[in-house]
């Protein structure tokens, strides 16, 4: 049998159609290397769930967010007016930052760190792939 390569979109995209046309309300998979979550709910479609920022690195200030899973970057929600953020900017631990786009699911890029919002480090709209660096975050100090 053939790993199941959980970090390509179309694997979540037919997971998550599949659990959705079974009427499954989720799938957990935990393996030595990451996990993910899927949620299907019938109000707002699915949500997946996967850790939101890493340290870069123990004794450093900044904060990367790396993408959970491949998909599409979008650095706003899709269906918002367009505006452009300027950087840098104050974000809490709570805020959403952007999403990755895997069909019609999108999953919320959390902050995760409370700091400064410094740098944008996808395209948006570019397909990223699981562990991709899309924003730096600089902690107080």
């Amino acid at each position: 049998m053939s790993v199941i390569d959980f970090s390509d979109p179309a694997t979540i995209a037919f997971l998550t159609d599949a659990l959705t046309a079974a009427g499954v309300a989720g799938l957990e998979i935990s393996r030595p290397d990451g996990q993910i979550r899927i949620v299907v709910s019938g109000e707002g479609g699915a949500r997946i769930s996967v850790p939101a920022a890493t340290p870069r690195a123990s004794n450093s200030a900044t904060v990367v967010v790396k993408a959970p899973l491949a998909g599409h970057f979008c650095a706003e929600h899709p269906a918002a007016a367009v505006t452009p953020q300027t950087l840098p900017r104050f974000v809490s631990d709570a805020d959403i930052l952007g999403f990755i786009r895997v069909g019609h699911v999108l999953l919320p890029l959390r902050a995760g760190h409370s700091g400064a919002l410094t740098r944008l480090l996808a395209e948006p709209g570019a397909l990223v792939g699981f562990g991709d660096p899309l924003f730096e975050i600089e902690l107080p100090s």
